[in-house]
Protein backbone atom coordinates (compact mmCIF):
# COMPACT_ATOMS: atom_id res chain seq x y z
CA UNK A 1 0.00 0.00 0.00
CA UNK A 2 3.21 2.29 0.58
CA UNK A 3 4.03 2.14 -2.73
CA UNK A 4 1.08 2.60 -4.40
CA UNK A 5 -0.08 5.66 -2.36
CA UNK A 6 3.73 7.41 -2.88
CA UNK A 7 3.18 6.95 -6.90
CA UNK A 8 -0.23 8.49 -6.46
CA UNK A 9 0.22 11.43 -4.09
CA UNK A 10 0.14 15.13 -5.58
CA UNK A 11 3.72 15.33 -6.00
CA UNK A 12 3.51 12.51 -8.57
CA UNK A 13 0.74 13.90 -10.23
CA UNK A 14 1.88 16.93 -10.76
CA UNK A 15 5.19 16.51 -12.34
CA UNK A 16 6.03 15.68 -16.02
CA UNK A 17 9.37 13.59 -16.17
CA UNK A 18 10.89 13.35 -19.60
CA UNK A 19 12.69 10.32 -19.07
CA UNK A 20 11.19 8.98 -15.13
CA UNK A 21 13.73 6.97 -12.99
CA UNK A 22 11.38 4.34 -12.18
CA UNK A 23 8.07 2.83 -13.14
CA UNK A 24 5.60 0.86 -11.03
CA UNK A 25 4.34 -2.75 -12.43
CA UNK A 26 0.39 -2.85 -11.59
CA UNK A 27 -0.57 -6.08 -12.20
CA UNK A 28 -2.21 -8.93 -10.69
CA UNK A 29 -3.51 -6.61 -8.18
CA UNK A 30 -6.63 -7.95 -5.86
CA UNK A 31 -6.55 -11.04 -7.13
CA UNK A 32 -7.40 -13.83 -4.49
CA UNK A 33 -4.88 -16.75 -4.58
CA UNK A 34 -3.02 -15.20 -6.93
CA UNK A 35 0.59 -17.00 -5.71
CA UNK A 36 -0.62 -20.24 -6.73
CA UNK A 37 -0.57 -19.08 -10.25
CA UNK A 38 2.56 -17.24 -9.55
CA UNK A 39 3.92 -21.57 -8.44
CA UNK A 40 2.43 -22.74 -11.90
CA UNK A 41 4.05 -20.12 -13.62
CA UNK A 42 7.45 -21.36 -11.90
CA UNK A 43 6.48 -25.46 -13.09
CA UNK A 44 6.00 -23.66 -16.24
CA UNK A 45 9.40 -22.37 -16.59
CA UNK A 46 10.94 -25.26 -15.10
CA UNK A 47 9.51 -27.62 -17.78
CA UNK A 48 9.87 -25.14 -20.39
CA UNK A 49 13.68 -25.06 -19.97
CA UNK A 50 14.12 -28.93 -19.75
CA UNK A 51 11.93 -30.00 -22.77
CA UNK A 52 13.45 -26.85 -24.70
CA UNK A 53 16.60 -27.85 -23.34
CA UNK A 54 16.07 -31.78 -24.36
CA UNK A 55 15.33 -31.12 -28.04
CA UNK A 56 18.18 -28.70 -28.58
CA UNK A 57 20.48 -31.58 -27.03
CA UNK A 58 18.76 -34.42 -29.19
CA UNK A 59 18.91 -32.11 -33.03
CA UNK A 60 22.37 -30.67 -31.64
CA UNK A 61 23.70 -34.52 -31.53
CA UNK A 62 21.90 -36.61 -33.64
CA UNK A 63 23.53 -36.15 -37.01
CA UNK A 64 20.46 -37.47 -39.11
CA UNK A 65 18.26 -33.84 -37.62
CA UNK A 66 21.07 -31.88 -39.15
CA UNK A 67 19.03 -30.74 -41.99
CA UNK A 68 17.41 -27.70 -43.36
CA UNK A 69 14.00 -28.39 -41.68
CA UNK A 70 15.66 -28.95 -37.86
CA UNK A 71 17.56 -26.37 -38.23
CA UNK A 72 14.30 -24.24 -38.48
CA UNK A 73 12.94 -26.44 -35.15
CA UNK A 74 16.11 -26.00 -33.43
CA UNK A 75 15.73 -22.13 -34.13
CA UNK A 76 12.22 -22.67 -32.69
CA UNK A 77 13.30 -24.07 -29.45
CA UNK A 78 16.38 -21.76 -28.68
CA UNK A 79 13.69 -18.60 -29.43
CA UNK A 80 10.79 -20.65 -26.57
CA UNK A 81 13.17 -20.82 -24.25
CA UNK A 82 14.93 -17.23 -24.41
CA UNK A 83 11.52 -16.08 -24.58
CA UNK A 84 10.52 -17.61 -21.38
CA UNK A 85 13.75 -16.74 -19.57
CA UNK A 86 13.36 -13.32 -20.77
CA UNK A 87 9.89 -12.93 -19.20
CA UNK A 88 8.73 -16.07 -16.06
CA UNK A 89 11.87 -15.06 -13.95
CA UNK A 90 11.45 -11.13 -14.12
CA UNK A 91 7.69 -12.30 -13.59
CA UNK A 92 8.22 -13.92 -10.71
CA UNK A 93 11.03 -11.78 -8.85
CA UNK A 94 8.69 -8.49 -9.46
CA UNK A 95 5.08 -10.28 -7.81
CA UNK A 96 6.39 -13.18 -5.51
CA UNK A 97 8.81 -11.10 -3.79
CA UNK A 98 6.87 -7.74 -4.66
CA UNK A 99 9.60 -5.94 -6.16
CA UNK A 100 7.07 -3.77 -8.44
CA UNK A 101 9.18 -0.77 -9.42
CA UNK A 102 11.54 -0.97 -12.18
CA UNK A 103 14.44 0.97 -13.46
CA UNK A 104 13.15 3.05 -16.85
CA UNK A 105 16.45 1.40 -18.68
CA UNK A 106 15.42 -2.20 -17.21
CA UNK A 107 11.74 -1.53 -18.35
CA UNK A 108 12.98 -0.79 -21.43
CA UNK A 109 15.23 -4.00 -22.22
CA UNK A 110 12.87 -5.56 -20.30
CA UNK A 111 10.36 -4.60 -23.44
CA UNK A 112 12.28 -5.20 -26.33
CA UNK A 113 13.96 -9.04 -25.29
CA UNK A 114 10.32 -10.32 -24.28
CA UNK A 115 8.64 -8.66 -27.77
CA UNK A 116 11.68 -9.80 -30.07
CA UNK A 117 11.62 -13.11 -28.87
CA UNK A 118 7.43 -13.54 -29.46
CA UNK A 119 8.33 -11.91 -32.64
CA UNK A 120 11.04 -14.21 -33.91
CA UNK A 121 8.83 -17.21 -32.91
CA UNK A 122 5.65 -15.74 -35.06
CA UNK A 123 7.91 -16.31 -37.94
CA UNK A 124 9.69 -19.07 -37.16
CA UNK A 125 6.52 -21.17 -37.77
CA UNK A 126 5.89 -19.09 -41.19
CA UNK A 127 9.71 -20.36 -41.83
CA UNK A 128 8.06 -23.98 -41.17
CA UNK A 129 5.34 -23.30 -42.87
CA UNK A 130 7.08 -22.37 -46.18
CA UNK A 131 9.55 -25.28 -45.69
CA UNK A 132 6.26 -27.56 -45.80
CA UNK A 133 4.56 -26.04 -49.09
CA UNK A 134 7.98 -26.61 -50.62
CA UNK A 135 7.53 -30.21 -49.63
CA UNK A 136 4.30 -30.75 -50.44
CA UNK A 137 4.44 -29.02 -53.49
CA UNK A 138 7.67 -28.93 -54.80
CA UNK A 139 8.69 -32.12 -53.95
CA UNK A 140 11.10 -33.30 -56.18
CA UNK A 141 13.13 -29.52 -55.87
CA UNK A 142 12.41 -29.14 -52.32
CA UNK A 143 16.64 -30.15 -51.93
CA UNK A 144 17.63 -27.89 -54.34
CA UNK A 145 14.88 -24.78 -52.71
CA UNK A 146 15.11 -25.73 -49.27
CA UNK A 147 19.05 -25.56 -48.60
CA UNK A 148 21.00 -25.11 -44.84
CA UNK A 149 22.07 -21.81 -46.99
CA UNK A 150 18.33 -20.66 -47.44
CA UNK A 151 17.53 -21.30 -44.45
CA UNK A 152 20.24 -19.71 -42.31
CA UNK A 153 19.73 -16.60 -44.48
CA UNK A 154 16.09 -16.65 -43.99
CA UNK A 155 16.65 -17.29 -40.22
CA UNK A 156 19.28 -14.68 -40.09
CA UNK A 157 17.03 -11.99 -42.02
CA UNK A 158 14.15 -12.53 -39.38
CA UNK A 159 16.77 -12.27 -36.63
CA UNK A 160 18.16 -9.07 -37.91
CA UNK A 161 14.76 -7.33 -39.33
CA UNK A 162 13.13 -7.76 -35.67
CA UNK A 163 16.47 -6.41 -33.72
CA UNK A 164 16.24 -3.00 -36.20
CA UNK A 165 11.92 -3.24 -35.80
CA UNK A 166 11.92 -4.10 -32.22
CA UNK A 167 14.80 -1.84 -31.36
CA UNK A 168 13.24 1.32 -33.26
CA UNK A 169 9.88 0.57 -31.46
CA UNK A 170 11.59 0.64 -27.95
CA UNK A 171 13.91 3.43 -28.39
CA UNK A 172 10.85 6.07 -29.89
CA UNK A 173 9.38 6.11 -26.35
CA UNK A 174 12.81 8.11 -25.32
CA UNK A 175 11.17 10.98 -27.41
CA UNK A 176 7.93 10.62 -24.65
CA UNK A 177 7.60 13.02 -21.30
CA UNK A 178 5.56 11.07 -18.69
CA UNK A 179 2.82 12.60 -16.74
CA UNK A 180 -0.05 11.54 -14.12
CA UNK A 181 0.84 8.44 -12.89
CA UNK A 182 4.13 6.21 -13.78
CA UNK A 183 1.87 3.14 -13.08
CA UNK A 184 1.99 0.34 -15.99
CA UNK A 185 -1.10 -1.85 -16.24
CA UNK A 186 0.72 -4.87 -17.04
CA UNK A 187 2.44 -7.69 -15.55
CA UNK A 188 5.65 -6.93 -17.64
CA UNK A 189 6.91 -3.40 -19.30
CA UNK A 190 4.32 -4.39 -22.38
CA UNK A 191 4.92 -1.05 -25.19
CA UNK A 192 1.32 -0.21 -25.24
CA UNK A 193 0.29 0.30 -21.78
CA UNK A 194 3.59 2.45 -21.49
CA UNK A 195 3.31 4.94 -24.32
CA UNK A 196 0.12 5.28 -22.96
CA UNK A 197 1.18 7.10 -19.54
CA UNK A 198 3.12 9.92 -21.51
CA UNK A 199 1.59 13.31 -22.37
CA UNK A 200 3.18 14.45 -25.13
CA UNK A 201 2.13 13.17 -29.07
CA UNK A 202 2.03 9.23 -28.81
CA UNK A 203 0.66 9.37 -32.47
CA UNK A 204 4.12 8.19 -34.18
CA UNK A 205 4.44 4.89 -31.01
CA UNK A 206 0.45 4.20 -31.83
CA UNK A 207 1.01 3.68 -35.23
CA UNK A 208 4.75 1.72 -35.14
CA UNK A 209 2.99 -0.91 -32.79
CA UNK A 210 -0.32 -1.28 -34.94
CA UNK A 211 2.74 -1.92 -38.04
CA UNK A 212 4.58 -3.83 -35.23
CA UNK A 213 1.04 -6.06 -34.44
CA UNK A 214 0.32 -6.44 -38.27
CA UNK A 215 3.92 -8.09 -38.72
CA UNK A 216 3.70 -10.22 -36.05
CA UNK A 217 0.11 -11.71 -35.91
CA UNK A 218 -1.56 -10.94 -39.30
CA UNK A 219 0.72 -11.17 -41.80
CA UNK A 220 2.28 -14.08 -40.67
CA UNK A 221 -0.96 -16.07 -40.16
CA UNK A 222 -2.27 -14.94 -43.51
CA UNK A 223 0.63 -16.57 -45.28
CA UNK A 224 0.66 -19.65 -42.97
CA UNK A 225 -3.10 -20.25 -44.09
CA UNK A 226 -2.53 -19.34 -47.69
CA UNK A 227 -0.04 -21.84 -47.84
CA UNK A 228 -2.00 -24.22 -46.04
CA UNK A 229 -4.32 -23.51 -49.28
CA UNK A 230 -2.04 -24.39 -51.65
CA UNK A 231 -0.70 -27.58 -49.86
CA UNK A 232 -4.46 -28.86 -49.60
CA UNK A 233 -5.34 -28.33 -53.45
CA UNK A 234 -1.82 -29.94 -53.66
CA UNK A 235 -2.68 -33.23 -51.43
CA UNK A 236 -6.55 -33.05 -53.13
CA UNK A 237 -4.44 -34.08 -56.72
CA UNK A 238 -2.45 -36.55 -55.22
CA UNK A 239 -4.10 -39.98 -56.59
CA UNK A 240 -3.37 -42.14 -53.38
CA UNK A 241 -5.16 -42.13 -50.09
CA UNK A 242 -1.68 -43.40 -48.38
CA UNK A 243 0.49 -40.39 -50.05
CA UNK A 244 -2.18 -38.06 -49.67
CA UNK A 245 -2.34 -39.08 -45.38
CA UNK A 246 1.49 -39.20 -45.20
CA UNK A 247 2.00 -35.90 -46.60
CA UNK A 248 -0.86 -34.54 -43.67
CA UNK A 249 0.84 -36.36 -41.47
CA UNK A 250 4.11 -34.42 -41.57
CA UNK A 251 2.10 -31.34 -41.13
CA UNK A 252 -0.13 -31.90 -38.19
CA UNK A 253 2.95 -31.05 -35.73
CA UNK A 254 3.15 -27.65 -37.07
CA UNK A 255 -0.44 -26.80 -37.08
CA UNK A 256 -0.92 -27.72 -33.56
CA UNK A 257 2.36 -25.21 -33.29
CA UNK A 258 -0.09 -22.79 -35.29
CA UNK A 259 -3.03 -23.01 -33.21
CA UNK A 260 -1.53 -22.84 -29.71
CA UNK A 261 0.41 -19.87 -30.47
CA UNK A 262 -1.81 -17.76 -32.71
CA UNK A 263 -5.52 -18.65 -31.30
CA UNK A 264 -4.93 -17.22 -27.83
CA UNK A 265 -3.00 -14.07 -29.75
CA UNK A 266 -6.03 -13.52 -32.07
CA UNK A 267 -8.57 -14.38 -29.19
CA UNK A 268 -7.47 -12.02 -26.51
CA UNK A 269 -6.86 -9.44 -29.35
CA UNK A 270 -10.25 -9.34 -30.92
CA UNK A 271 -12.06 -9.74 -27.39
CA UNK A 272 -10.06 -6.66 -26.29
CA UNK A 273 -11.49 -4.70 -29.01
CA UNK A 274 -14.62 -6.26 -29.29
CA UNK A 275 -15.97 -6.54 -25.69
CA UNK A 276 -14.62 -5.09 -22.30
CA UNK A 277 -12.44 -7.73 -20.59
CA UNK A 278 -11.57 -7.51 -16.63
CA UNK A 279 -7.53 -6.36 -16.40
CA UNK A 280 -6.71 -9.20 -14.64
CA UNK A 281 -8.46 -11.50 -16.64
CA UNK A 282 -6.66 -10.17 -19.76
CA UNK A 283 -3.25 -10.40 -17.91
CA UNK A 284 -3.19 -13.63 -16.84
CA UNK A 285 -4.86 -14.51 -20.58
CA UNK A 286 -1.52 -13.02 -21.96
CA UNK A 287 0.80 -14.11 -19.44
CA UNK A 288 -0.50 -17.48 -20.32
CA UNK A 289 -0.52 -16.67 -24.14
CA UNK A 290 3.71 -15.61 -23.91
CA UNK A 291 4.11 -19.25 -21.71
CA UNK A 292 2.32 -22.24 -22.53
CA UNK A 293 3.57 -22.61 -26.15
CA UNK A 294 7.01 -22.45 -25.29
CA UNK A 295 6.00 -25.62 -22.66
CA UNK A 296 4.22 -27.80 -24.97
CA UNK A 297 6.25 -26.92 -28.29
CA UNK A 298 9.01 -29.50 -27.56
CA UNK A 299 6.53 -32.32 -26.36
CA UNK A 300 4.57 -31.85 -29.50
CA UNK A 301 8.38 -32.27 -31.61
CA UNK A 302 9.41 -35.05 -29.37
CA UNK A 303 5.80 -37.21 -29.39
CA UNK A 304 4.28 -36.35 -32.55
CA UNK A 305 7.10 -36.20 -35.31
CA UNK A 306 8.83 -39.63 -36.20
CA UNK A 307 12.51 -38.35 -36.42
CA UNK A 308 12.59 -36.80 -33.39
CA UNK A 309 11.34 -40.20 -31.69
CA UNK A 310 13.79 -41.98 -33.86
CA UNK A 311 16.93 -40.23 -32.84
CA UNK A 312 15.70 -39.75 -29.39
CA UNK A 313 15.69 -44.06 -29.20
CA UNK A 314 19.15 -43.73 -30.67
CA UNK A 315 20.91 -41.39 -28.14
CA UNK A 316 18.88 -43.80 -25.20
CA UNK A 317 20.77 -47.05 -27.02
CA UNK A 318 24.00 -45.05 -27.47
CA UNK A 319 24.21 -43.95 -23.55
CA UNK A 320 22.59 -47.22 -22.74
CA UNK A 321 25.41 -49.32 -24.85
CA UNK A 322 27.94 -46.88 -23.79
CA UNK A 323 27.33 -47.41 -20.14
CA UNK A 324 27.10 -51.45 -21.02
CA UNK A 325 30.92 -50.99 -21.76
CA UNK A 326 32.07 -48.70 -18.95
CA UNK A 327 30.78 -51.87 -16.51
CA UNK A 328 32.13 -54.64 -18.55
CA UNK A 329 35.48 -52.55 -18.53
Amino acid sequence: MTHLSALHSPTMFNTTFIRPAKFYLGGFSNIPHIRYFYIFLCFVYIVTVLGNGFLLSVIWLVKTLHTPKYMVVFNMALTDLCGSTALIPKVLDTFLFDRRYIVYEACLSYMFFVIFFASVQSWTLVTMAYDRLIAICLPLRYHNIVTETSITAILLFVWCFFVTAIATMVGLLNRLSFCSSLVINSFFCDHGPVYRLACNDISINQNLASAIVSIILIIPLAFIVATYICISIAVSRTAFREERLRALKTCTSHLMLVAIFFLPWTGTNVAAVSSYIDPNARMINSALTHTIPPLLNPIIYALKTEEVTNAIKKLCKRHYFSNKKKRKT
